[in-house]
């Protein structure tokens, strides 16, 4: 193939541009006595790339215009993203904190817990204690019976000749 024929892929690498943007505007061109190479791909002569190229450079506008236009807008974004950064950071800084407090707050009901535990059992050994030393000091009926026969006979009858009291009557507390 001659060197003044390129195929649509060839140009838009040539151009950079996407092969999409340089099949639109080859619409624009007559399709009479166009022509393909051998793959069946349409190849451009000099004059329909020219024609292409010229539409492309009146479309586009040139870097600098550009650069200068989204100047601001590009410094506003940049001022924003900074700002959004560090109220991040803050806010990675507030959760760090709080994830430590919830740890701390967590060992400390574990503590509480646990010291509630001993609590409840040392409450049961007491009370099995004191259950078992009660067994201890209560004497049965059949020990009470031992005490009083083992009681020296004057104990025993000086308890008996006691003189009992008669009970008093409510209704005569107020007189005396």
């Amino acid at each position: 193939m001659s060197e003044d024929l390129k195929t649509i892929k060839e140009l838009a690498e040539e151009l950079g541009f996407i092969k999409q943007t340089i099949q639109y505007h080859v619409k624009f061109l007559p399709t009479k006595n166009r022509l393909k190479n051998s793959s069946g791909a349409i190849v451009l002569n000099l004059e329909e790339q020219r024609f292409i190229k010229n539409r492309l450079t009146k479309n586009r506008p040139n870097n600098d215009q550009k650069s200068t236009k989204n100047r601001p807008k590009k410094d506003k974004e940049i001022s924003i993203n900074n700002v959004l950064l560090e109220q991040l950071k803050t806010k990675d800084e507030q959760i760090k904190s709080l994830v430590e407090a919830q740890k701390q707050t967590q060992n400390l009901l574990d503590q509480q817990q646990r010291l509630a535990l001993q609590d409840k059992k040392l409450l049961d050994e007491y009370k099995s204690e004191i259950n078992d030393l009660k067994a201890l000091k209560m004497p049965t009926q059949d020990t009470k019976v031992e005490q009083v026969s083992s009681k020296q006979p004057q104990e025993v009858e000086s308890v008996a000749e006691e003189p009992k009291k008669a009970p008093r009557k409510w209704w005569g507390l107020w007189r005396k």
